[in-house]
């Protein structure tokens, strides 16, 4: 008994250092950045950023639902939650307009969210009968994308696609107790990890057209954002998951595969870059995979599932770079666009689903630190 309490003094007194090595952050130093940066991004979203139900704003939604929900609780004013209703309201609580597309069901998460915060049930159904449709009438086509198949996004044949859909799919499960979307959920992640994880390197392929190719070092293609997609959604299946359900295992096994692996290829500047095994090739930082894989990690260690001693200065270097990569308006840079692969990334280069994954980030690193 003496041996194990010696043992976690140790393991506290160690991260404590460790935290301190890192600058571990005052919790109001968190929230006025995170306010800084979701001011700015609701100041500038109306001018260019439609059309709303897409998925680049779905995954800003997302963050910034993270961010609404910390606002609400330490200030108890509903600002952020009145502006991400008066999108839904527009949007008449719809999802994107492809029936089968993954992207198009990312605006859902929120809307669900929405829904439970203003208790209106009735937000839920457009989403509702869109999944009614799909789970009735699985899509039939191949994961693979390489034999360009007519209807070949139908499923969730690329990885970004395990954050757009599944914590949407999960989400109804919980309001309805109907299993149809739990089991279809599940079968459809299953078969996309089974088809796109790498299991000697523990990550995602982007899609299978990225399989045989190479970086110029030689080595396989893994794309930092798109493994940072995966890893935020496996942390939001897990922070919806039913505690009693046994597949909740292999949710959190997978995580903690490539949290191990991510956590290896974090570089100096305490950003993962563009491209996870060949980062000379693209120097720059990049803030949207670095946001939702510290998101990742952060919200493992604050459920933990993660050791915080190993994991937490991972974090923090995370958090000090994607502060530093924030210009004093708010405007977040480092932000790769839209692509399926690594590209060149400069600072003035901004786009909404990095200010998501920030925002989400920060909710976590505000725990971390103590907040209330």
């Amino acid at each position: 008994m003496v041996k194990k309490i010696l043992v976690a003094l140790f393991l506290v007194c160690t991260v404590g250092q460790m935290a301190r090595g890192q600058q571990m952050p005052h919790p109001d130093s968190v929230v006025k950045i995170m306010k800084r940066v979701a001011d700015w991004q609701v100041q500038s979203f109306e001018r260019k950023h439609t059309p709303e139900t897409n998925w680049e704003n779905g995954a800003l939604y997302v963050g910034m639902a993270h961010w609404a929900a910390l606002h609400y609780r330490l200030t108890g004013k509903k600002r952020y939650y009145d502006w991400l209703k008066g999108i839904g309201q527009r949007m008449h609580w719809q999802p994107g307009g492809r029936m089968y597309h993954a992207d198009d069901l990312t605006v859902t998460q929120t809307w669900m969210d929405l829904a439970d915060f203003y208790k209106k049930e009735e937000w839920y159904y457009p989403t509702m009968a869109r999944m009614d449709f799909v789970t009735s009438h699985p899509a039939q086509t191949s994961l693979d994308l390489r034999l360009k198949e007519r209807n070949r996004f139908d499923r969730w044949s690329w990885c970004d696609a395990l954050f757009m859909a599944p914590p949407s799919y999960l989400r109804m499960y919980l309001k309805t107790k109907d299993k149809k979307y739990l089991k279809f959920m599940e079968n459809e992640f299953r078969a996309t990890t089974d088809y796109l994880f790498d299991k000697d390197e523990n990550l995602f392929f982007r899609d299978a057209r990225y399989m045989d190719m190479k970086e110029r070092n030689g080595e396989k293609i893994f794309w930092g954002r798109g493994n940072g997609w995966v890893l935020a959604g496996l942390a939001e299946i897990q922070r919806l998951y039913p505690q009693n359900k046994r597949q909740r295992k292999y949710y959190e096994s997978l995580f903690c595969k490539m949290s191990s692996r991510l956590k290896d290829l974090q570089q100096p500047d305490g950003y993962w870059h563009a491209s996870l095994l060949d980062p000379q090739s693209y120097p720059s930082p990049e803030t949207s995979a670095t946001g939702f894989i510290a998101f990742g990690l952060a919200y493992g260690i604050n459920a933990g599932m993660l050791p915080k001693e190993e994991y937490l200065p991972v974090v923090l270097r995370a958090w000090r770079a994607m502060v530093d990569a924030v210009e004093p308006n708010g405007k977040l840079g480092y932000v790769q666009p839209i692509g399926a692969d690594p590209q060149k990334v400069t600072r003035d280069m901004t786009e909404v689903y990095g200010v998501g994954a920030m925002l989400a980030l920060g909710c976590e690193v505000y725990q971390l630190a103590g907040g209330k």
